[in-house]
């Protein structure tokens, strides 16, 4: 059976960025729901998320970041700044940052104009800048709000709207080259992180290809943990849930 497009070879390791763009999520006006949705989308695509960062509404913050981050990974995601006020400077950062003129998208003005004509009201300049991005960018659909995203180099730029960012990104992922999937293996372990420390360190490191992550979990009585074992090779992880298993099958607790 042939591979989709946008599949990668098996071996290959594809990587993603998140740059969160406001204010209010520095200073806690705004809880972040867009961070998670994105990781899980990653993890169902084989598409390892190793970075997050979080900016304020400042030009040179996110100039500095988007740089960094597209050079360093096969692909960068924003959310936030792409709005009608003032403070939704993302647009012309993101031009800055590719070398690129800002302008109002004739497209997206013919597509925010209809929308607004649509519903009664005036397309007036606040609402135009929603239109604006780097010459030559894609447009990324929204089918909430119709003001839409772009695609600049590796760069794609979204709503910081939960829903909007949501429905965005599943405009994006058919277009993604894939890689290959991360299996995922739980233990259930009654016993706390003291306890395990040690042992699991040595399974850590006679496992070098798995990477080993311990959850405690409290009842209001005792501790106990979730132990995961993850990798692209399903057999090292399932050797690696064989050594946990064998571990705690071993241990004397502490009292």
């Amino acid at each position: 059976m042939s591979e989709k497009p946008n599949d990668a070879a098996a071996t290959d390791t594809v990587t993603a960025a998140m740059l969160a763009i406001g204010d209010e999520l520095l200073s806690g006006r705004t809880k972040d729901r867009n961070i998670g949705h994105l990781a899980d989308m990653m993890t169902a695509a084989g598409i390892d998320l190793k970075e997050v960062r979080i900016v304020s509404d400042d030009h040179d913050a996110i100039v500095e970041a988007v740089r960094a981050l597209s050079k360093r990974y096969t692909y960068l995601f924003t959310s936030g700044g792409i709005g009608p006020t003032h403070d939704d400077i993302t647009a012309d950062a993101i031009a800055d940052a590719v070398g690129r003129e800002c302008t109002h998208d004739p497209a997206a003005m013919a597509l925010l104009a209809d929308h607004y004509a649509g519903r009664g009201l005036e397309f007036t300049e606040a609402r135009q800048r929603m239109a604006r991005m780097p010459i030559g960018a894609a447009h990324i659909g929204n089918p909430v709000s119709k003001a839409p995203g772009f695609i600049v180099d590796n760069i794609h730029v979204m709503a910081g709207v939960p829903s909007v960012f949501q429905a965005m990104l599943d405009n994006v992922m058919p277009t993604l080259k894939t890689g290959a999937k991360i299996h995922s293996l739980s233990v259930a372990c009654p016993y706390g992180e003291g306890d395990i420390g040690g042992p699991l360190a040595a399974i850590q490191k006679a496992h070098s290809n798995v990477v080993i992550g311990s959850y405690p979990r409290y009842d209001g009585k005792r501790f106990s943990t979730e132990i995961v074992a993850r990798s692209r090779d399903l057999q090292a992880a399932q050797a690696a849930q064989d050594a946990i298993a064998a571990m705690i099958d071993a241990i004397v607790p502490n009292d």
